[in-house]
């Protein structure tokens, strides 16, 4: 599933025309629209859904369809014409929300310029409320700041609680705090006023509330998806391998059985090759129109590559074991099978699954360069040593 939302990513960046080295990258998928970069400040005018990501982003102009950005410095300055999500270290929210507005941060804050047609959910360390709000008015956070007119409800969950001189709550204001606030007459009136004790239990309930429009981290049931369709990828790509090319396969996986460590720096080589060929392929004009291919080439290759590497590895594990030295393709295939779901769970553990799997890819890429090169010296029936001498059988 990883490499299925790599694969739907570089699409999407190279349907854009953008190179990749560019610090903004913006791509087209359908009426979505995408940007990202270290630090993007765009002046977008998109006609469905925009999402912008980035260290510093900033968005100006106006989005037909939802707005989703995200990043540690976050400045919305551009009016959507739906809703708006905006996530990150620092949010600031200048702009006009034609729906509900869901946003998230240590700092957050809407300026008098801004104004929210529908709902607002906010929530963060501090929050800051000077934009007016037609719709309902959620907020969860440590210190807010409410100087601003709400036409509909508030409920603030807050360990302090500040009122502005313009703030004015139309309908029934709603707060937990740990004591009873004096609430001024001119935010809302004694029997609109609902105070509720705080205790630990309504934080998450407000959270719950809150993250019904938000997105939220993948259930149980759609990892295990992910995983079954991952593995069942590898099965058939590894059933085709052992079908239609066994003697080419078993010639590879030898190679990395009897010298591990000159595959992977055969295969370091390989895989310099090959994103060497990106911007090489991208100096002239002639070339662009190929940049596509050979991004493809890179995600190919890797894709083999860690196929190769984990059935290498597992058949030696297999081998040292007492295993049979030649199984039938189904034992390979199992064998097989059992490797990826192991890496897979190595995943879980921080740093050792990245190693796990980059270690697996350079010894295919790597095996995979030996073979190119005895193609290439002409004489594919000779073994080759790391530096392409022939070995005497």
């Amino acid at each position: 599933m990883l490499l299925l939302r790599y694969a739907l990513t570089l699409i999407a960046v190279l349907g854009s025309g953008t190179p990749l080295w560019s610090d903004t990258v913006s791509a087209q998928n359908g009426s979505d629209t995408f940007f990202s970069g270290s630090v993007v400040s765009e002046a977008i005018d998109t006609r469905g859904d925009t999402f912008l990501s980035a260290r510093s982003a900033v968005a100006r102009g106006v989005s037909q369809g939802d707005l989703h950005i995200a990043g540690m410095d976050v400045s919305v300055q551009a009016d959507t014409a739906e809703d708006l999500y905006a996530f990150g270290g620092t949010v600031l929210i200048r702009s006009a929300v034609a729906q509900d507005l869901t946003a998230g941060g240590f700092s957050v804050r809407t300026e008098s310029s801004s104004e929210t047609s529908g709902n607002a959910r906010i929530f963060g360390n501090s929050v800051t409320i000077e934009g007016k709000v037609e719709g309902a008015l959620l907020i969860a956070a440590r210190d807010v700041i409410l100087n601003a007119p709400i036409e509909g409800d508030a409920r603030i969950l807050a360990k302090t609680i500040s009122f502005g001189p313009n703030a004015v709550v139309d309908g029934t204001l709603t707060y937990s705090t740990r004591e009873r606030l004096s609430v001024p007459e001119r935010v809302a009136p004694t029997e609109r006023v609902v105070f509720e004790r705080a205790v630990d239990r309504d934080v998450w309930k407000e959270w719950s509330e809150m993250r019904k429009d938000m997105p939220v981290l993948p259930t149980f049931a759609s990892l295990l998806s992910a995983f079954v369709i991952s593995l069942l990828f590898f099965v058939v790509l590894g059933t085709l391998m052992l079908t239609f090319m066994p003697k080419r396969l078993e010639k590879m996986r030898h190679s990395i059985a009897t010298a591990p460590g000159q595959t992977m720096l055969l295969g370091i080589i390989g895989l310099s090759i090959l994103f060497g060929m990106v911007p090489i392929t991208g100096l002239t004009l002639v070339g662009l129109p190929f940049v596509p291919i050979a991004l493809l080439g890179i995600l190919v290759t890797w894709t083999l590559g860690y196929a190769l590497g984990a059935y290498s590895v597992a058949m030696r594990i297999w081998t040292g074991f007492g295993g049979d030295q030649n199984p039938g393709n189904i034992a390979r295939v199992l064998v097989f099978a059992a490797a990826i779901a192991f890496v897979a769970l190595l995943n879980f553990i921080p740093f050792v699954g990245w190693v796990a799997n980059y270690t697996l890819v350079l010894l295919g890429i790597g095996a995979m360069t030996h073979a190119v090169f005895q193609y290439l010296i002409g004489n594919p029936g000779q073994a080759f040593d790391i530096d392409m001498k022939p070995i005497d059988d």
